[in-house]
């Protein structure tokens, strides 16, 4: 295991498939799988203990539901990278998560190296979403609203808008001609002004607010 592995813990009411998630993604390098719990007690017990950078959490569990777990895993610990695993490819889940402060989420038959990818997605500060769902979802948002500026730069305003497209920091750096730290110093500083805790948070909020057009195609 490297030093800077991405500590994860996985909730699923289904122990099987909890830990043969656990068991795959602990032969990733770069990923250590700090805890296991099938309940929403096991999930904020590891949260306190272990404080992961990432948890996979499942969004049907019999004594809570996974958006309500991660907004109280968020007052735990506000920095922790939430992904809802899930069976459903629901937009109103996906709208619910992002209000939460999910980073994302995955259905839960993608391959192990996907579930790991996404793990660094979200590590990384990238959304965990595909293009074509975002597009799906974004029109949904869209309130038509007067449009708050909420003291954003015409730089930052530029950044939405890529957001929104469903790039990642690497490719926003090489439309825009910036640094890929650039590119993060400036996602966090519209993450902190819209008060959001994820780039697809982020982007949620301004679509509703108008404050940035609907991206086209």
């Amino acid at each position: 295991m490297a030093e800077s592995a991405i500590a994860v813990m996985i909730v699923d009411d289904h122990r099987m498939f909890a830990e043969s998630l656990a068991r795959l993604l602990e032969d990733e390098e770069d990923i250590t799988v700090v805890g296991v719990g099938t309940n929403q007690s096991d999930a904020l017990n590891l949260a306190r203990r272990m404080r992961p950078a990432v948890a996979l959490v499942d969004y049907q569990m019999p004594d809570v539901d996974g958006v309500t777990l991660a907004r109280r895993l968020k007052e735990i610990d506000d920095a922790i990278l939430l992904v809802m695993l899930t069976g459903l490819d629901d937009d109103i889940l996906l709208r619910e998560a992002i209000d939460a402060g999910c980073s994302g989420f995955i259905t839960k038959d993608r391959a192990a190296a996907e579930v790991a990818d996404a793990v660094r997605a979200a590590a990384g500060g990238e959304a965990v979403i595909s293009a074509p769902m975002l597009a799906r979802l974004l029109p949904q948002l869209y309130r038509g609203e007067r449009p708050a500026r909420h003291g954003l730069t015409e730089r930052e305003f530029e950044l939405l808008t890529c957001m929104a497209r469903g790039l990642s920091n690497q490719a926003i750096a090489e439309e825009l001609y910036l640094s890929v730290n650039t590119v993060r110093n400036h996602v966090q500083s519209i993450l902190g002004k819209l008060g959001a805790h994820s780039k697809l948070e982020a982007v949620s909020i301004a679509v509703r607010s108008g404050i940035i057009e609907m991206p086209s195609g």
